[in-house]
C-alpha cells in the first residue's frame, strides 16, 4: 500500500466512502490530490519509511488527520454541509449562498427540510459562528423563520399581540426598511415574521440590527440565487417584497 492509498483509506475510516452523498466528483479525494497535499507539505514516501521511530509514526498519523481534515472542509465548501443537527442529512446548494438539510420526523413520518444561509460577518461576542437565518418546513408547508444571531440574546424589550416576549430589530429588504418586533425564544434566536420571509427569499440585500450584550450590531446577507421553486416545493410560499407598514 503506498502513501496515497493509505491516507485514502483513512479518509474513508474518518469520513466513511460515501459521506459526501451524490452529486459529487468523488466520495473521496483522489490519489493525486492527496499525492500533491502531501508533497506541498514535505511529506514524501521516503521520508515516512527513513522514519521508523514511533514519534515519526505519530507525527505521520497527525500529519494525515490533519490533510484529511483539511480536504474534507475544501470538498463540503463546494459540494455540500455537514448538518449539526441529528438525523438530517447532510447539506446540498439551494442556490447562491444557501443550503438545504432534509429529514424524516421518526415518529409521524413527517418530511422536513430546512434552509439555512449564513451571514457574510462575525458579532464581536463570537467571531467563531456567523449568524444565520433559517426557514424551516414541514411536509411542503412552512412552519418556522428564524434569525440565530450566533450570540445569547438581551431580554425582551416588548411584548407581543399575545403578551409574548419579543426583541425589537430594525430590518432591511433591498430597498425596503423597517422595524419589527419578533418572537423572543429562550434567548437563543428570534421567530421571523412570515411576510419578512417572504421578502427575503428573493432579495439581493437582507440586514437585521439588533441590540446584544456588546451593544449594536448588524448582520449582513446575501440572499440572492436562492432556487425559489424548491423553497415553494418544501415550503408553499412564494416570495413577496414587504411594506414599510
Amino acid at each position: 500500500m503506498n502513501v496515497s492509498q493509505f491516507l485514502t483509506r483513512c479518509f474513508e475510516s474518518r469520513f466513511g466512502k460515501n459521506r459526501f452523498g451524490k452529486g459529487t466528483a468523488s466520495a473521496v479525494p483522489s490519489g493525486a490530490a492527496i499525492d500533491a497535499a502531501l508533497a506541498a507539505e514535505g511529506i514524501t514516501p521516503e521520508r515516512i519509511l527513513a522514519s521508523r521511530s514511533g514519534q515519526s509514526i505519530v507525527k505521520f498519523s497527525l500529519a494525515c488527520l490533519a490533510l484529511v481534515c483539511s480536504l474534507a472542509v475544501g470538498m463540503f465548501a463546494q459540494n455540500g454541509s455537514m448538518s449539526p443537527y441529528q438525523d438530517e442529512g447532510d447539506g446540498v446548494s439551494a442556490g447562491g449562498q444557501w443550503m438545504q438539510f432534509q429529514s424524516t420526523d421518526k415518529m409521524s413520518g413527517a418530511k422536513k427540510v430546512r434552509f439555512e444561509l449564513l451571514a457574510n460577518n462575525y458579532f464581536k461576542e463570537d467571531p467563531d459562528y456567523k449568524p444565520r437565518v433559517e426557514l424551516f418546513c414541514s411536509n411542503g408547508k412552512l412552519t418556522l423563520s428564524d434569525f440565530n444571531p450566533g450570540v445569547r440574546l438581551p431580554p425582551p424589550n416588548r411584548p407581543g399581540f399575545w403578551g409574548q416576549p419579543q426583541l425589537e430589530v430594525e430590518v432591511r429588504v433591498d430597498d425596503v426598511h423597517y422595524y419589527k418586533g419578533w418572537n423572543w425564544v429562550r434567548d437563543h434566536f428570534l421567530s421571523m415574521d412570515k411576510g419578512t420571509a417572504r421578502g427575503l427569499i428573493n432579495a439581493q440585500v437582507f440586514n437585521v440590527a439588533l441590540p446584544t450584550r456588546s451593544g449594536r450590531e448588524i448582520a449582513e446577507f446575501s440572499p440572492a440565487g436562492l432556487n425559489l421553486d424548491m423553497v415553494r416545493q418544501a415550503c408553499d410560499i412564494t416570495p413577496k417584497k414587504p411594506s414599510k407598514d
